[in-house]
Order: structure tokens, then sequence, then C-alpha cells
């Protein structure tokens, strides 16, 4: 599990922004988004840059916990 902390996220919408953005590159991958924290947490086969570039494509501020 890699655990995210994604800044800019308010909403539903950004959730499943997030969500959709990071199971475009794995559509397997497990996203949980603490939404109050603003921590995601990904269980995927991709690496945290790649995680962190897709998150960051959708316009937030995100690095690793």
């Amino acid at each position: 599990m890699q655990v995210f902390n994604v800044q800019g996220m308010t909403c539903g919408h950004c959730v499943k922004a997030v969500t959709r953005a990071v199971q475009e590159q794995d559509a397997q991958a497990q996203v949980e988004v603490d939404l109050p924290g603003k921590q995601v947490r990904v269980r995927t086969s991709l690496d945290a840059a790649q995680v962190l570039a897709a998150i960051r494509e959708e316009g937030y501020t995100a690095e690793v916990a």
C-alpha cells in the first residue's frame, strides 16, 4: 500500500477524479481517499512516481507520505 499526501481535494468530485486518474493507469488499482486527512492510499503495480504523475495531471499537488 502506497500512501500519498494530496492537497487541493475538497469534494466528492475530487475523490472521483483522483481515483479515475490512478485507475486509468492501472485498472486493478485499489484507491482509498481520506478527504479530511488529504491522503490517498493506493494498492497498485504502479510505482510511486507513476501514481504521483497521474494525480498531478489532474491538477493536485501530491507527494509521498
